[in-house]
């Protein structure tokens, strides 16, 4: 019995080996293929660009290739791309709108972008929202955060709180791209590392990968998002997303129960939730203050 299943094994080893023999023979034709089917084009980068108005020289090998590197990663991910193209269309009117109100170069929006994709995401260290503020920096910039409500979550809430926050850095660094780089490794360790490397020009500073790649992550998209056909994206052969239209609620009492609630209100807990993910309860408590609760319009 030992010896037949021993021959049995072996003969079926020895025609998996030649099965896969004959699928890695047919598959330089696959890659062959795939590779003229796809019209790979890397668009030529600029000499130079505007960020937060100020001028980026790109004229030296190390600057080019961080942001060619972050221009083929948006370039050729597809589906995260085609999404923040989509939403950008339903989001950034709103943020604009903020960020122009509160004095905030309008290319911080793509800070926002590269911050969560535009989505209310969760990181692995907790910060949440579009704005992926942590528990401490929301409260510290105004935002509640409670049992029932997260309004880190909130998107015109957290735009304004992110606004609070660039402007504070920004009073203590020399230019919005140093502002925007604290908001990746705080205003204290950002003020450490200039102090340690003598050096006030992002570009020159030495930092860990991900600080070292955000801004260029921002040049990117910013770069890409405003001349999205260049990189092969065509926003007119999408279907884009509408901004929703909402009627507002506004609510001065306790809500035990938001199920009943929005029931009432002639919607239901789904599209509640969808349409106010800074709700995080099934309940809503009052206590001196005034909340918006939004619900389909139609």
């Amino acid at each position: 019995m030992r010896i037949s299943i021993f021959y049995i094994l072996l003969n079926l080893v020895i025609l998996a080996s030649i099965s896969c023999q004959n699928q890695n023979v047919d598959k330089p034709n696959v890659i062959n293929n795939s590779a003229k089917a796809t019209d790979v084009e890397v668009t030529k980068l600029p000499s130079e660009m505007t960020l937060f108005g100020e001028k980026i020289e790109l004229d030296n090998f190390d600057m080019r290739e961080r942001l060619d590197k972050e221009l083929i990663v948006n370039t050729y991910f597809h589906s995260s791309t085609i999404q923040i193209l989509k939403k950008a269309n339903r989001y950034f009117p709103t943020i604009e709108k903020i960020l122009k109100k509160e004095g905030i170069p309008d290319d911080m929006k793509y800070l926002c972008v590269i911050e969560s994709a535009l989505s209310q995401a969760t990181s692995p260290s907790g910060a949440k929202g579009f704005w992926q503020f942590m528990t401490d920096a929301g409260i510290e910039n105004g935002l509640e955060i409670s049992q029932d409500v997260d309004e880190r979550l909130h998107v015109e809430k957290s735009t304004r709180a992110a606004c609070a926050y660039l402007k504070t850095a920004k009073r203590n660094f020399s230019s919005w791209i140093l502002a925007s780089v604290s908001y990746n490794c705080g205003v204290g360790g950002l003020k450490g590392i200039i102090g340690e490397q003598k050096a006030e020009n992002f570009f020159d500073l030495y930092m860990n990968e991900e600080t070292t790649r955000y801004v260029f992550r921002i040049m990117a998209l910013k770069l890409m998002m405003e001349n999205p056909v260049a990189y092969g994206f065509d926003p007119s052969k999408m279907e884009l997303y509408e901004p929703i239209a909402t009627r507002k609620i506004e609510i001065t009492q306790s809500i035990p129960d938001l199920t009943i609630w929005a029931s009432e209100n002639g919607s239901n807990l789904r599209m509640l939730k969808v349409l106010n993910p800074w709700l995080i309860s099934n309940k809503l408590s009052v206590i001196h203050t005034t909340y918006t609760i939004e619900l389909p319009k139609n």
